[in-house]
């Protein structure tokens, strides 16, 4: 049936005539479509306006709720009345003793302190990364732990006012805390407090995304404390695993939009904006990734051996093979002999240079970092004692030793310090060959100490022992105090090389002195005694003296615990013990990638004596350090009486002593230092400009993103100044006079870098005459010294002189009278 008034074609279909029906009027509302054979009604050009509007609405009132949460936060952080709960609490350390610290608890954090008056800062804990439990003690009191449940570290990067390092206590665990409260009432106090932070650490991390979109204005203070709660080391995902509730939220501005909208609303705003979207973010990646300094690329060390402690780790079980060569090489020596010329079989050789095994000592070099803090002498001489013994208990298995390096022979690494965001860096150098000297330099200005020293290796056979004696000092200087700490080191002593087991030991007494503070203290390694058991192998004994006033006494193993105790409070706690806990958090060593290594380094020079080593051929091994010694033997003997030229160090003619030529002995100022880097062997300081933040895992590992990033945008500027220069030519045409702005920006950086020079100059003549300064104090306290002792012996000669004239005239004397009596 056909509806009356209607037409019909020649097939009798139902023709639409011109009339508009009802749902299609221009004021309707909206309007019936098909989709896939079902009638949808679709909004009008008014609806959607209507819409848009709405919408608007929203995301203005959404911005504002934000800005009040953000508001409250700020005044929250930035009153001190607002603290939830503060009090004294214990906290367990890496060592297993506790340290009374005081704990203010402020919603999303934990803030630790020595003192209430939070002068002190020791510490803060992010709240949204922990979990909390109460933990069960045999001892009084009250005890939770706050923890990581993917053990990660909880503690902020930065303190309440900014600071880099807090002060110094006991090492403190970095995924996990244990409290003890003093009654069982206290402690469910604070489970409670913190269970009501760990609520509010949600809001935080909501109004920190908030001030990162830049959605919010914040006061420097408020900022910063977002900035600590953001710096959180879980990840996006973890965070959403992690969360208790709020996180759905995070988007929920934008969660109605499709990815069409959103891409619509983005080149709306390009348009909105003229086009300068592109040039903005390419200028802001720019700001967030700054040009990383010309420094040496440095990756993380793969495998690194470390022996179990006690004597089993030192014996040396030689086969029947290796027999005949040590018989063979025992009939070319003769008791008392020096061993510096002999050349020793590849089997008893540790695959790497002994210029690499000097780095052992700074895998905690943290521990200089907390003693250039300590306020009093004791604690940095402590402090000092204790990083000293850190560097013993890295040792290979078995009786084993190091190469002999190669006149020439370098290496370069360094240690990063995540808690201060400094390095360590690490320079050495064969300077001589005949007698073998090593040279070596340690320093982190960041952190306010430098090493130096050099060390003379001696050995000498004794029949059924031989010793490896290292001659030389190491300079320990704290640069902001001026405190030079001057240390020595102990003996190697191998003994059962003819009948018995091959064991090795340390001996000899070891000071460290400090000639500012009159502190110092004397350590005495023990060998083995003849009828001694287990417990007395590896012991060492004792004292740290103030002048020579008594302060405490040492006593241990140096492979194991260490422990003090001190004359004042007549207390014996734990100086050192290089427990498992101790070790997983030692510093991890970075070393020159393999391909960026020059001739002459360690690891490269060595790598074919290594591999064969490693392989287990010893044949090949011998071939291919004999390759290098008769190239060292040809080279001496082409250079004749020429005197070799090191590269990095210098002697000094007064002292002796072999200096590093870049040394910068200048405390660190951290409004005109940015960055310290090395770069060819040269340690050096980037001055701050223009790029804040820049740390060293950007600097090493962004050359690659930087490089790519600038393909990028020279493959993506083209269809952006394209576009531009559309849009000008045909409708917006810029004022010729905008680009003057662009003009002159050349030449103030021009200028900029011209002021940048002077000041760099300036830099480097203050420090050359601090440097000569330092030269002639040094002489000058040397010469000093030898008219000194010069005239201490004048006087003794003198002395004994008249003795014997009178002598001689008392015998004359009793000889007349006794011929005229």
């Amino acid at each position: 049936m056909v509806p009356p008034g209607s037409e019909t074609d020649t097939n009798g279909l139902p023709m639409l005539t011109n009339e508009l029906s009802p749902a299609q009027s221009p004021g309707s509302k909206s309007e019936s479509r098909m989709f896939n054979g079902v009638e949808k009604e679709c909004p009008s050009p008014t609806e959607k306006l209507a819409r848009k509007e709405s919408l608007k609405v929203q995301k203005q009132n959404y911005r504002q709720e934000k800005k009040r949460a953000a508001k409250e936060l700020s005044i929250a952080l930035k009153d001190p009345s607002v603290v939830i709960m503060s009090n004294w609490l214990k906290i367990r350390g890496s060592l297993k003793s506790w340290t009374r610290l005081w704990c203010a608890l402020k919603p999303g954090v934990l803030l630790i302190y020595k003192t209430p008056k939070a002068d002190h800062w020791v510490g803060t804990i992010l709240l949204s990364a922990c979990k909390l439990i109460e933990r069960p003690s045999k001892k009084d009191g009250f005890c939770f732990k706050l923890y990581h449940p993917l053990e990660k570290s909880i503690w902020a990067v930065k303190g309440p006012k900014g600071e880099n390092v807090g002060s110094i206590t006991q090492p403190l665990p970095s995924n996990y805390l244990i409290f003890r409260a003093a009654s069982e009432s206290d402690g469910r106090c604070w489970m409670d407090a913190l269970e009501l932070a760990l609520n509010c650490s949600s809001l935080y991390k909501l109004t920190a995304k908030a001030a990162r979109e830049g959605d919010v204005s914040l006061t420097p203070e408020s900022s910063h404390f977002l900035h600590l709660l953001q710096a959180s080391p879980l990840s996006e995902t973890e965070l959403l695993q992690l969360s208790d509730g709020g996180h759905h939220m995070e988007n929920d501005g934008f969660s109605d939009k499709s990815e069409r909208e959103l891409h619509d609303d983005w080149d709306a705003t390009a348009e909105e904006n003229g086009g300068r979207l592109t040039e903005e973010s390419d200028m802001e990646q720019s700001e967030e990734t700054p040009p990383p300094p010309p420094s040496t690329a440095y990756e993380e060390q793969s495998t690194e051996d470390i022996a179990e402690a006690g004597e089993g780790s030192q014996v040396e079980t030689v086969s029947e093979e290796n027999k005949g060569l040590i018989w063979g090489l025992l009939k070319q020596l003769r008791p008392g002999m020096d061993l510096s010329k002999v050349v020793l079989p590849t089997f008893i050789l540790e695959p790497r240079s002994f210029l690499d095994k000097l780095s052992d000592y700074y895998y905690h070099a943290d521990l200089l970092s907390q003693a250039a803090l300590e306020e009093s002498a004791y604690g940095r001489i402590k402090t000092v004692l204790r990083w000293y013994l850190s560097g013993f208990y890295k040792k290979p298995k078995g009786l084993k030793k190091p190469y002999n390096p190669i006149l020439g022979e370098t290496f370069r690494c360094c240690w990063l310090h995540p808690h201060t965001d400094s390095c360590t860096f690490y320079i050495a150098e064969q300077v001589s060959h005949h007698p073998p000297i090593s040279a070596f330099y340690v320093c982190n200005r960041k952190d306010g100490f430098s090493i130096s020293g050099s060390i003379l290796a001696k050995s000498k056979f004794y029949g059924n022992s031989l010793s490896a004696v290292l001659d030389g000092r190491a300079r320990l200087l704290f640069l902001s105090r001026e405190e030079e700490y001057i240390i020595t080191m102990p003996y190697a002593h191998c003994k059962g090389i003819l009948y018995g087991t091959m064991t090795l030991e340390l001996g000899g007494k070891v000071t460290i002195e400090c000639e500012k503070t009159r502190c110092s203290s004397e350590l005495e390694f023990k060998l083995k005694p003849f009828l001694g058991g287990s417990s007395s192998v590896n012991q060492i004994s004792g004292k740290i003296l103030a002048g020579d006033e008594l302060l405490a006494t040492v006593d241990g193993h140096w492979d194991g615990d260490v422990f003090i105790s001190e004359k004042c409070s007549g207390q014996r706690e734990l100086l050192w013990s290089p427990s498992p806990e101790i070790r997983s958090r030692r510093l991890k060593r970075r070393v020159v990638q393999m391909g960026e290594q020059e001739e002459f380094e360690s690891e490269r020079l060595w790598q074919h004596v290594t591999q064969a080593i490693l392989d287990r051929d010893q044949v090949q091994a011998t071939q291919e350090k004999f390759v290098l010694e008769d190239a060292q033997r040809k080279e001496a003997k082409e250079r004749g009486d020429v005197p070799w030229t090191p590269r990095f160090f210098q002697q000094d003619p007064v002292t002796s002593e072999w200096i590093y030529k870049h040394t910068d002995t200048r405390p660190w100022d951290p409004e005109l230092c940015l960055l310290q880097f090395e770069k060819d062997g040269v340690i050096q300081t980037q001055p701050r400009s223009q790029h804040v933040g820049l740390t060293y895992g950007h600097s090493w590992t962004s050359r690659h993103k930087v490089a790519l990033n600038r393909k990028h945008r020279k493959s993506s500027s083209q269809p952006s100044s394209c576009s531009q220069n559309t849009e000008s030519s045909s409708s917006t045409s810029e004022p010729p006079h905008e680009s003057s702005d662009n003009e002159d920006f050349p030449q103030q950086c021009m200028g900029c870098s011209s002021q940048l020079k002077d000041l760099a100059q300036i830099e480097a003549s203050i420090s050359s005459i601090h440097r000569t300064q330092q030269d002639i104090q040094r002489n000058l306290v040397a010469l000093s010294q030898q008219l000194s002792h010069q005239r201490a012996s004048d006087h003794g000669a003198l002395t004994g002189r008249h003795c014997l004239v009178l002598c001689l005239l008392l015998l004359s004397q009793l000889l007349l009278n006794y011929v005229f009596t």
